[in-house]
């Protein structure tokens, strides 16, 4: 709440490739700002940094599903539990899946010398794929 958020980068509305990288270096720039604008605060903070978590403890009956914004986009929990301490099962869904995902419709129509250079706009990190 304290930090000065900038705007967000809004010059690239193409869509192209270089538009993604633009668009990234912008997110770059204003990352480091606020981080540096985070490290003035650490700096005079001061009190109590709270009680440790603990990692016994039950989880409640049900399913869950949670999503949160990651470096290279949205990405997805899915938990469901039994009652006890260890979830009966756990699912990611990466942001690199949704990403490559998409890559059919920007590929079509394109030559195939542009296919490497389209994937890599996206940010695909292959072993994210697989989760």
């Amino acid at each position: 709440d304290d930090l000065d958020y900038p705007e967000i980068p809004k010059e690239a509305i193409l869509g192209d490739c270089w538009h993604r990288f633009y668009v990234r270096m912008l997110e770059v720039v204003q990352a480091i700002r606020l981080v540096e604008q985070a490290l003035d605060k650490y700096e005079s903070a001061s009190g109590d940094w709270g009680q440790p978590i603990k990692l016994t403890q039950k989880l409640p009956k049900g399913e869950a599903y949670l999503e949160t914004e990651a470096p290279r986009g949205q990405m997805g929990f899915y938990l469901v539990s039994t009652g006890d301490s260890i979830p009966w099962r756990v699912r990611a869904r990466s942001s690199c899946f949704c990403n490559l995902s998409v890559t059919s419709e920007l590929c079509r129509g394109t030559l195939l010398a542009d296919v490497p250079a389209i994937v890599g706009s996206l940010d695909v990190v292959m072993g994210e794929i697989d989760r």
